[in-house]
Order: C-alpha cells, then sequence, then structure tokens
C-alpha cells in the first residue's frame, strides 16, 4: 500500500526503494524526490480502509443477491450454479 500512496502523492515518483525502514524514492532521471512519511502512511492506511470497505461491499453484495434469489424461490443449489456464491457454512 506504501507503494500506491508514494505514487498517489508524488507523481513524479517512477520508483522507491526501502533499505532498512527507509524509504528512497526517485523520479524518471533517478533525482531522489522529498517525501513526507506520515503523509505516505496516512495514504496508505486510507487506501487500505477504502480496500477493505470495497470487500466489505462485495461480500454484501453476494450475500443480499443470493439472498434475492431463494426469495424467489430458488434452491441454494440453483443460485450458486447461476452466481457462484456459495454461502459460509455454519459452524
Amino acid at each position: 500500500m506504501k507503494l500506491n500512496a508514494i505514487h498517489e502523492l508524488y507523481p513524479n515518483a517512477y520508483t522507491a526503494v526501502e533499505d532498512n525502514g527507509v524509504i528512497k524514492v526517485y523520479d524518471v532521471n533517478e533525482n531522489e524526490l522529498e517525501v513526507d512519511l506520515t503523509a505516505v502512511n496516512a495514504k496508505a492506511e486510507e487506501l487500505k480502509a477504502n480496500l477493505n470497505n470495497k470487500i466489505q461491499a462485495e461480500k454484501d453484495a453476494q450475500v443480499s443477491g443470493n439472498q434475492k434469489l431463494l426469495d424467489l424461490g430458488l434452491t441454494q443449489a440453483e443460485a450458486t450454479a447461476l452466481t457462484g456464491y456459495t454461502p459460509p457454512t455454519e459452524v
């Protein structure tokens, strides 16, 4: 996520190298760019949260869509055959 954050915050960034916890960022001409690691870390956390929200929204849509098919009278086997979604088994 840090690499994605760097590219979002610093569009000139071409490559980034991490060595012993120190991140160095370079442009296409191999000039080192000065970066704000606090901003990079914050952006990385934001990107991670957005990704987790997107994944959860997709899972919620699968569950909702599956339930709608069941409400229409399909069996779970039929709904799974149509969508590929198999609900988790209860323990």
